[in-house]
Parts: structure tokens; C-alpha cells; sequence
């Protein structure tokens, strides 16, 4: 009898001692922290490569590196990925979306460290991308990997993952609230008290963590310093409105860059490419550089000229409007240099691009209706680039509760709680009718891989279709006779319908017991009549990878079809039948519902 190990002692005795949900809240402490430690790490790493950048040696000539500064980091990046890790390291946020729709929850281990090592690399040369994504990755493997160690079902995996993604943001934005509800509705996670108390735990643990490291230093700086008037109403809705342009943009922007880069197959072409146009931008716009929460925190101070004269050319100018096409062309490229630095092969998120852009397009709106003669009304400048984040938070994101909730918790209050409503909601609508799913899950949507808060989809979506398709069904191929399919196949199967194909099993019709019931008994058309003229095109098909379980179900349904013949690169290969797609589909209802 094999020695028991540590761990399975550990889990015998768990079994006995400690009840499943009470274990569930330990684990949800333990992720939480971890995850506030991978914030930490990802922060200091980044930090400590950048005071690297700017070091005596480099600080001289520091401009003229602009120039390459990107190009090193998208390299250090490939260089990491394909000889330290050696495995594909995905986006964070939508490799963990795909974990949770198509792999159970289950994520490679090797995501628990590969983000700690690309993103550093990647912000902290010029990138222009945030951490949030990373940092949420790395939380989420850690919670998936926690759970597999210790045998927890889906259910289980799924909700530890959500604590990790809570953990994440709790801990970089000091915002536990926020946390909790960006959780629910990034992940379509169920928010019951079964999932509450975990999601809370975790948000809590790391945000303690936040603090031990961090003290009270916040990543943005903000003090409400003009409270909200009703007649300022009209204006946000007006900030509303500009924020789903500047998101329908912003997403616009990333997918044309996306299909761009895509089109070169080498990875050293990308980053070629990518890192030069990404280093020319930085050297002419030096705030682009990295994450950007120091032009946002200046921003949110009102401290503009330290943003527009930061610049390769040192324009410092009186001129409002001068200073708003400043800002303009800053949200116009920050945009493009964040896609460029994905479709280079960078590792990052786009919170912090996000953040970046709303607040200074609320800033801009703000200036241009306090300097035009149209409107005679003067508007906080800070308060509604503050709010501008909220509103491309919603747009971009398509988070408005989460964007709600965290501008409200950083600012310490909800004083502008009204208008963080009216414009998150009007600019999630907007973008919403013209841009159907945000950055993180347009890839998983197209595949019908989206994982979303209606239940009898996710079922649908996470069913496993390899174990629904048949292969043991007899191929009959067109000039065979009625005989060798009576003698070949109909006597040996056990099936009352055959798939008819060629030479190379390229898929040609169906044939039934029906089809020939009434001559199979008739041994003088044993040796005339062929497959030919006997077989029938088949209702529908079914295309292997191509076709999400809902299209499988609604193909049944459209077809009135009981069996539905399965192509596999132009190949047949198998059959689904309904009643064993909807008894897998009650199996996986009861594991959900657990």
C-alpha cells in the first residue's frame, strides 16, 4: 500500500474537521493575499526597472533613449516568453475569462508567475499599458491552482478566481466595494451569500496587504473640492455622451490595430514595428511612457501645464485652446500607443489606459465649456475629469457598476454619486448599441466561448462537445450496392442511419434503415440498386470548433432532427444526437447548481 503524503493527510483530515464552505472562506483569506502580494510585486518590478531607466548613467541622454527604450522591453518580453516560460502567456483579464468558460476554471500553472516577469518588462520600458490586467491573472491562477491542489470542484474554482480578481483590484486601488462588484461583473460570477462572503474575505485580506506595504499612499490622488449642483446635470450628460464617443474610439482603435499586427506572422516583424512606432510617440509625448498615473494624477490635481509641457518640443502656452489640442492628441495617441504595445507581443491591461483617457476627456469637455461663449457656465475641472474616468470605465470596460463604485470609493465619499450614475450609464448604453462587448471578451464572443450572468448559456457553453459526438457509426461510400450495405453494415450496426462518403471521407449525404426498409428484403435489387440513389443531404451540419453547443441546439431545433452529422476540417467525423446533448446538458445544469 503507497505511503499517504502530506497532503493527503491534510485532506483526509479536512474532510473530517473542517465543513466545505468554511474552508471555501480560509482559501478566499489566503487568495486575497497572495493576490495583494502579486500586486505588490508587479508595482515594485515595474518601479524598480524604470528608476533603472533613469538612472545617472542613462538620466543625460535619457531622451535620445526614448527611441528604444520599447523595443528592448518588447524584446526582454518574446526573449522571456519563448526560453523562460515557454508556454503562450494570454492577455490577463480574457485568458482568465476563457479559463472560466471553456476550461472549468482550470488555468496552466505556469500564468501564476509568467505576468510577474512580462509586465514589468513591458511597462516598465515605455509600454503604454497598466497592470491591472496582469495583476488579475496572476491572482486568478493562483486562486484555480489553489483549488485544483486541493481537489475543490468548478464551482469551487470559479469562485476562487473570483477572489483573486477581487483581490487584485482591492488591493491596487485601496477600494474593497469596488473590488467585489468588479468581480461580479466582469466574471458573471452569481452574487449570493455563498459567493458574497469569500469575495469580501478576499477583497478585505489584500487591501490589509495593500496597506501594510503601502501605507496610505493611494494610486490616484483626489479631493472633492466643489460639490455636485443640479445645474450641472445637462453637462454630464453631455460628458456622458462624449465619453461613449471617446469609447466607441478607444475600442474602434484596438481591434484595427489588433487585425493589423496580425496580419505579419513573424513575431520579430510585430515587434519591430510595434516597439519603433511605440518609441517615436514616447520620444514626441514622454507622458505615454508607461502606465500614466502621474499625468492622471496630475490632471486630477489641476496641475495641466505639468502635463501639456512635458513634451519634445517644451511648448508652454496661454492659449486654452492650444492647451486642449494638447490634451486631444494625448487621448488620441495614448490610444494607439496601448494597441500598438498589445499587437507588438506586450503584456498588460487596459484599466490604466482607460483611466488615462477618461480623465483627461473629462477635463477637456470641462475646459471647453468653461472657455466657450455658448454656455456661460463654469464647471469643475477636476471633478469632471474624475468623473470622465467613470464614464470611459463604463464605455470601454462595459463595467458601470464597477465604474461607479470605484470613483466613489476613491474619492471617499458620494458626493458626486449622481453624477457618476448619470454619465456611467449613458455612455455604457451608447457604446453598448454600437461596440456589443468590450475589449476583454470580443475574441471569447466571436467563438461563442463568452461566459455571461444568464445561466442556461454558461451551461450550454461549458458543455464538453468532444464527449457528445459519436463515432462508431459504418461509412458507406456512393457505388456500393443495396447488398453490401444490407450484408457490410445494416447487419452489423446497430445504428438505423449511415454517413455516405468518398475516397478521402469528404462528407456526401446520410443514408437511413427508413431509406430502405422497403427493399432491403428484396434480393433481386441487391446487385442494381446503389448508395447513389438512395441516400438524402443531411438536415444540417455541424462544424467541429466552429459551432458553440447553442448553435448545436438551435440547428437541432431548426432542423427537427434527432442526429446531426459532425465536420472536422472538411472531414466527416461523427454524429451528435439530441437526446445526448440535452442529457449532458441536465448533467452540467446539476453541477452549476451545486
Amino acid at each position: 500500500m503507497p505511503k499517504k503524503t502530506r497532503l493527503t493527510r491534510f485532506l483526509i483530515w479536512k474532510y473530517k474537521h473542517i465543513p466545505d464552505r468554511q474552508f471555501i472562506y480560509i482559501l478566499s483569506i489566503v487568495i486575497g493575499l497572495l493576490a495583494g502580494l502579486g500586486a505588490v510585486a508587479l508595482k515594485n518590478l515595474t518601479h524598480f526597472i524604470q528608476q533603472l531607466l533613469e538612472g545617472e548613467f542613462i538620466k543625460n541622454i535619457h531622451q535620445a533613449f526614448y527611441f528604444i527604450f520599447p523595443i528592448i522591453g518588447l524584446l526582454l518580453v518574446f526573449l522571456t516568453i519563448k526560453y523562460i516560460i515557454n508556454k503562450k502567456v494570454g492577455h490577463g483579464i480574457p485568458s482568465t475569462l476563457y479559463a472560466i468558460s471553456k476550461q472549468k476554471g482550470i488555468m496552466p500553472r505556469h500564468q501564476m508567475w509568467a505576468s510577474l516577469l512580462t509586465a514589468p518588462l513591458t511597462v516598465g520600458f515605455g509600454g503604454s499599458v497598466g497592470l491591472e490586467g496582469p495583476t488579475v491573472a496572476t491572482g486568478a491562477a493562483l486562486g484555480s491552482n489553489f483549488a485544483r491542489l486541493f481537489h475543490l470542484n468548478q464551482t469551487a474554482r470559479t469562485l476562487l478566481i473570483g477572489c483573486a480578481a477581487a483581490g487584485a483590484m482591492s488591493s491596487i486601488f485601496k477600494a474593497p466595494i469596488a473590488a467585489i462588484i468588479f468581480a461580479v461583473e466582469i466574471f458573471s460570477l452569481e452574487l449570493t451569500i455563498a459567493s458574497m462572503i469569500p469575495l469580501l474575505l478576499a477583497s478585505i485580506s489584500a487591501v490589509l496587504t495593500s496597506y501594510f506595504f503601502f501605507g496610505d499612499d493611494v494610486l490616484l490622488h483626489f479631493q472633492i473640492q466643489d460639490k455636485f449642483e443640479l445645474n450641472d446635470v445637462l453637462f454630464y450628460i453631455l460628458l456622458g455622451i462624449s465619453s461613449a464617443m471617446a469609447s466607441i474610439y478607444f475600442s474602434k482603435v484596438y481591434f484595427a490595430v489588433d487585425t493589423f499586427f496580425k496580419r505579419f506572422k513573424s513575431p520579430y516583424k510585430r515587434l519591430l514595428i510595434g516597439g519603433s512606432i511605440i518609441g517615436v510617440i514616447v520620444f514626441f509625448i514622454p507622458p505615454l511612457f508607461g502606465e500614466g498615473f502621474e499625468t492622471i494624477n496630475n490632471v486630477l490635481r489641476g496641475n495641466i501645464a505639468e502635463v501639456t509641457t512635458n513634451n519634445i518640443f517644451n511648448i508652454v502656452s496661454d492659449n486654452v485652446w492650444i492647451v486642449i489640442m494638447l490634451l486631444v492628441g494625448l487621448v488620441t495617441f495614448k490610444v494607439i500607443a496601448m494597441s500598438i504595445t498589445f499587437g507588438a507581443g506586450g503584456v498588460g491591461g487596459v484599466f490604466a489606459p482607460t483611466l488615462f483617457t477618461g480623465s483627461i476627456s473629462g477635463y477637456v469637455l470641462a475646459l471647453i465649456i468653461n472657455y466657450s461663449n455658448v454656455f456661460n457656465h463654469q464647471l469643475s475641472l477636476t471633478n469632471f475629469a474624475m468623473v470622465g474616468m467613470a464614464g470611459l470605465m463604463a464605455g470601454v470596460l462595459q463595467a458601470p457598476l464597477t465604474a461607479i463604485f470605484l470613483i466613489a470609493e476613491i474619492t471617499g465619499g458620494y458626493e458626486l454619486f449622481i453624477p457618476l450614475m448619470i454619465v456611467a450609464s449613458i455612455s455604457f448604453l451608447i457604446t453598448k448599441h454600437y461596440i456589443p462587448h468590450n475589449i476583454y471578451v470580443s475574441e471569447l464572443a466571436k467563438r461563442g466561448e463568452l461566459i455571461t450572468h444568464d445561466k442556461d448559456k454558461n451551461v450550454l457553453m461549458s458543455l464538453n462537445i468532444d464527449k457528445v459526438i459519436e463515432t462508431n457509426f459504418i461509412s458507406l461510400y456512393p457505388e456500393m450496392s443495396l447488398g453490401e450495405v444490407v450484408k457490410n453494415a445494416v447487419a452489423k450496426s446497430s445504428r438505423n442511419h449511415f454517413p455516405v462518403v468518398n475516397e478521402e471521407n469528404e462528407f456526401l449525404g446520410i443514408l437511413t434503415l427508413n431509406d430502405i426498409r422497403s427493399i432491403m428484403f428484396d434480393k433481386d435489387l441487391y446487385d442494381t440498386v446503389k448508395v447513389r440513389s438512395l441516400m438524402h443531404s443531411a438536415s444540417d451540419i455541424i462544424y467541429y470548433k466552429k459551432d458553440s453547443a447553442e448553435d448545436i441546439l438551435n440547428k437541432f431545433k431548426g432542423s427537427g432532427a434527432w442526429n446531426l452529422v459532425v465536420i472536422k476540417d472538411g472531414k466527416y467525423y461523427g454524429f451528435i444526437s439530441k437526446s445526448r446533448l440535452l442529457t449532458a446538458y441536465r448533467r452540467q445544469l446539476i453541477n452549476f447548481t451545486k
